[in-house]
């Protein structure tokens, strides 16, 4: 691949694959100025292969619905090292992945492996569910009110009640919601000094993911995948002990692949963006007291609070062909970076895109994707947070911060790890 005039400039490049970048806000000066000088330019960082960065709205969205020329599965799904690339090719035969679920598939075996579950996920079967949640979303509330106006939002609505609604659907027992929750966090912020397992060089992050969380997960999935096959219930867990693709039982590496895309993006992406929310509720009042007085303003909450937060950061795709894109000659093989934040505060596409706007019409943003990988449990997801607006909503008198909120410190998914709150509620 040819650099001469496409070259993103080394600081900006930096950023992009650095974790507290994410973390301090320095990522969206980086967009902005992709966006503005560069926006899809070659990132060369060293130890990294090259890679592409789409930033714009459009280009995310041209790459995202050609998924035969543009492959998921081919290299890495998110952005990888040399050394940590190399050794997970050793440890998995040759793959780039230490897990294989629909995140890392392509066709054929993409939409046979999503129509698995999809329809357990789908409006007329989680609609089935909204009695269950609306207690589970009632719990959290009382949790909250109980904590006397004041507490960190995060540990006291927002990480437990998402995780206890996809745990309940995925047949996980309410006792070891706190080890899928630990694992969760020491998964997605194995980068995070206060989130992620103990390590010592970068060198070491793939063999702790791979042999300890990782392994974690299969290890409890495992036993709980024999049971299901030997005891079914009516639960996602037993669909996937038993699911056969083309006639035969899909394999060990793909069942505990779902069952953990299933525990985690199922409640994390959603613990975030309801912990986004209510962090830019309290810094803008006037947002609050529209939704307050109007609850019809819920959908658009959601929606934009989606967007705001973008809780997965980024996915990569590998060219299956020589093409055109945004201007550039792409080869076979290359790697490119889809920034969905950074086409979520696309100006030609959101006015005043770094403003929270609860009315913001029309809202298409990026933040579940586009096209064949679009997300699964998009529908379940803007149903636990309405359910949780509409409870919250009706007792909720005022928020404001009480202290300086953090982010996670992550450069794949990520989202606020702390928004301390007071608050008064009825």
């Amino acid at each position: 691949m040819s650099s001469i005039g496409v070259r993103i400039p080394d600081d900006h490049a930096r950023n992009l694959i650095d974790p507290t970048a994410y973390a301090d806000g320095r990522i969206h000066e980086t967009y902005a100025w992709l966006r503005a000088n560069n926006p899809f330019g070659l990132a060369e960082v060293e130890g990294f292969d090259p890679f592409w960065v789409a930033t714009k709205h459009a280009d995310i969205l041209e790459i995202s619905r050609q998924n035969a020329l543009f492959h998921s599965g081919d290299r890495s799904t998110v952005i990888t090292n040399k050394a940590a690339d190399t050794a997970v090719r050793a440890m998995m035969g040759g793959s780039p992945h230490l897990v294989r679920s629909l995140v890392q598939m392509d066709a054929p075996d993409h939409p046979k492996y999503r129509a698995l579950t999809q329809a357990w996920f789908m409006p007329p079967n989680i609609k089935g569910l909204e009695d269950r949640i609306r207690g589970i979303a009632r719990k959290a509330v009382d949790k909250m009110a109980a904590t006397g106006g004041e507490c960190d939002f995060i540990s006291a609505v927002a990480l437990h009640y998402p995780l206890h609604v996809i745990m309940e659907i995925l047949g996980v027992p309410e006792a070891d919601e706190q080890r899928m929750l630990t694992l969760t966090q020491e998964l997605f912020g194995a980068t995070d000094p206060e989130l992620g397992r103990k390590s010592d060089r970068e060198a070491d992050l793939t063999k702790l993911l791979s042999e300890g969380v990782v392994a974690d997960f299969y290890a409890y999935f495992a036993k709980l995948s024999a049971d299901r096959r030997a005891n079914p219930t009516d639960d996602l867990a037993t669909v996937i002990a038993t699911s056969e693709i083309d006639g035969q039982p899909i394999s060990e590496l793909e069942a505990m692949s779902y069952y953990m895309i299933v525990a985690t993006a199922g409640h994390d992406t959603t613990s975030s963006t309801t912990a986004g929310a209510l962090w830019a509720l309290a810094e803008n009042p006037e947002q609050f007291a529209k939704v307050k007085a109007n609850p019809a303003l819920i959908p658009g909450l959601i929606e934009e609070s989606i967007r705001w937060v973008t809780p997965v950061k980024h996915f990569m795709r590998t060219a299956t062909a020589d093409a055109d894109l945004a201007g550039r000659k792409i080869a076979k093989g290359d790697w490119m970076m889809l920034s969905y934040p950074s086409g979520n505060r696309d100006e030609a596409v959101f006015t005043d895109p770094f403003k929270f706007d609860v009315e913001r019409t029309p809202n298409k943003h990026v933040a579940f994707g586009y096209g064949a990988h679009v997300c699964l449990g998009q529908h379940l997801a803007r149903m636990e947070m309405r359910i949780l607006w509409e409870e919250l909503f009706a007792r909720l008198e005022s928020v404001e911060l009480d202290g300086a909120p953090r982010n996670m410190a992550a450069s794949f998914v990520c989202g606020p790890k702390s928004v301390p709150i007071r608050f008064k509620m009825h």
